[in-house]
């Protein structure tokens, strides 16, 4: 059935949404994401996990292809374990973003991945790599993805400060992801967050009913 609702993706592809967040800070980082997962205009899971831990200290942020990004996360994870037994210590932020910039990179044309990995590691602090649809590794002080990402670019640049504290990051994560999922249909549920830093991991989520949409 065709009008109103036609979506304008081409025959047999199935439209998808997300909106995901990181942010690094002095010493760590702040990752967020929405939690809905959509087939079309059908919900498929409306408290899905898009932030995948792949290291003890690293996370990956996924949008794009369900299936696709799982997959990656799940390569990503399991050569991160082998090469961190093989140097015996644990891997960098760098290098876990390298192998998803690979992966992506060398099956673009069978992926529909838009990733973004961000952790703590000793030798850069926090930090955030963003890799978009096509495979390109960007460092990035603060990254946004997903379709709800198009909502907020002017909100996120006009509250992004440098050197911000790891409260402000969480909170600045929690406020654009919330603007996101009110305006972006494919975006919606909860948000979870993730702080990383030198002290460990920490999860947290923010119900739907306590979204911060107000200024």
């Amino acid at each position: 059935m065709s009008g109103a609702f036609e979506s304008g993706a081409r025959k047999g592809e199935v439209a998808t949404g997300t909106t995901i967040m990181a942010v690094a800070f002095e010493g760590g980082v702040v990752l967020g994401a929405d939690s809905r997962v959509s087939t079309g205009t059908y919900i498929a899971n409306r408290v899905s996990d898009k932030v995948a831990a792949l290291h003890d200290s690293i996370y990956m942020c996924r949008s794009g292809s369900a299936a696709d990004t799982q997959a990656i996360s799940d390569y990503v994870r399991y050569f991160l374990a082998s090469h961190a037994t093989e140097i015996n210590r644990p891997p960098t932020v760098k290098t876990a973003a390298t192998l998803a910039r690979k992966l992506c990179y060398e099956n673009k044309d069978a992926l529909m991945a838009g990733v973004i990995v961000g952790g703590y590691d000793p030798i850069e602090g926090g930090s955030v790599y963003v890799i978009p649809l096509g495979g390109t590794l960007m460092k990035m002080p603060f990254a946004i993805g997903g379709s709800g990402s198009t909502y907020i670019y002017g909100a996120v640049d006009a509250n992004y400060k440098p050197n911000m504290t790891k409260e402000e990051c969480q909170e600045f994560v929690k406020k654009s992801i919330a603007h996101a999922m009110a305006r972006d249909g494919s975006s919606g549920g909860i948000i979870r967050l993730v702080t990383v830093d030198a002290t460990g991991t920490t999860r947290d989520y923010i119900p739907g009913d306590q979204l911060p949409y107000g200024p």
